[in-house]
């Protein structure tokens, strides 16, 4: 009976030494995989192994395996769940997202590491580059999202206290910290920051909440109105209005910029707007967007690269920022 049990772990053991050591580019040798047996206390030699692994390819198990020299190698064809280059992408996403703190990226990034494999694991760890050095330090974001997720799935309200930070970086708390109740619409990850969007009934509108910035989150009894239910597919529509130019008129505005912004206007209004070259180095676009202060602090950090076409109302509003700003 404890010989059975000693094949059953080896076996158990074997299985999970291929899925994670190994793959088609990375086959192991009969005589490593019986060291990384030996490694957590199973002896095996070669022939017993070859046995093993035949009796794991009857069940089905995806093994396979090529010559190396004169050695037969192994590795296991099952799919992993990411490549190194989506968990990369994933990491990188972590370190740069400023609600994650300190802590929770650090545990998050070698989380995500170990998803690859030892091998792949060891690869991401010594590529991990720290280049976002705007943490936040709110450690309960988790469980702000896990508790606003929640009303979400319910639809129903939600509640917490609200802050801002003083010079010294303390909590300052809006409405003499008395709790905001909200009526949730949907969590949005935009520039860094995760958002939650709210039908406001007072404002017959949209309005935000950096999820960082709140206190002592909790679901409410009472259900949202109908107007902050929507759909997943609406979701995009309404987060383009809560973020992208927001506050305004929707206008078809035409935009003259010089060439070196092309990729700044696919960035903002998409890869398909249409840009025609109409000098070496100018361009012009018409995009529709909403006018609003976002939309003019985003226009005048760019100086004389930019500047408006049409129409010929924004054309003046345009001219009398501008002569405000330098006078």
């Amino acid at each position: 009976m404890e010989n059975d049990n000693r094949q059953k772990v080896k076996l158990l053991q074997l299985i999970e030494i291929l899925k994670q050591d190994t793959d088609p580019e990375h086959p192991l040798k009969t005589v490593e995989l019986c060291a990384k047996l030996k490694e957590v206390g199973i002896t095996c030699d070669r022939r017993t192994l070859s046995r093993d692994i035949l009796a794991l390819q009857e069940f089905n198990y995806p093994i396979s395996s090529r010559m190396i020299g004169h050695e037969k190698a192994y590795y296991s064809e099952q799919k992993r769940g990411f490549s190194v280059a989506e968990l990369k992408i994933m990491i990188d996403a972590i370190q740069a997202a400023s609600f994650v703190t300190p802590d929770k990226t650090e545990d998050l990034v070698y989380r995500i590491a170990e998803m690859g494999g030892s091998r792949k694991a060891d690869i991401l760890k010594s590529n991990i580059v720290c280049f976002n050095t705007r943490k936040h330090t709110n450690e309960d974001i988790y469980k702000n999202v896990e508790v606003l997720e929640t009303a979400l799935q319910a639809k129903t309200q939600a509640s917490f206290y609200y802050f801002d930070r003083n010079e010294k970086g303390e909590r300052v708390y809006r409405k003499k910290k008395k709790r905001y109740i909200v009526e949730p619409m949907a969590l949005i990850f935009h520039e860094d920051n995760y958002y939650l969007m709210c039908f406001s009934s007072k404002y017959n509108g949209i309005t935000n909440y950096r999820v960082d910035r709140m206190e002592e989150v909790a679901v409410e009894d009472a259900p949202v109105s109908q107007d902050a239910i929507i759909d997943d597919s609406d979701i995009t529509e309404y987060t383009k209005q809560a973020f992208k130019m927001y506050g305004g008129p929707v206008m078809d505005v035409t935009l003259q910029f010089d060439d070196k912004l092309i990729g700044v206007v696919q960035d903002n209004f998409g890869e398909q707007v249409n840009i025609v070259r109409t000098a070496p180095t100018t361009c012009v676009a018409s995009v529709q967007l909403q006018v609003s202060p976002t939309f003019w602090g985003w226009l005048f950090q760019f100086g004389k690269q930019m500047s408006i076409l049409s129409p010929e109302e924004l054309v003046k509003e345009y001219k009398e920022k501008a002569v405000n700003l330098v006078g």
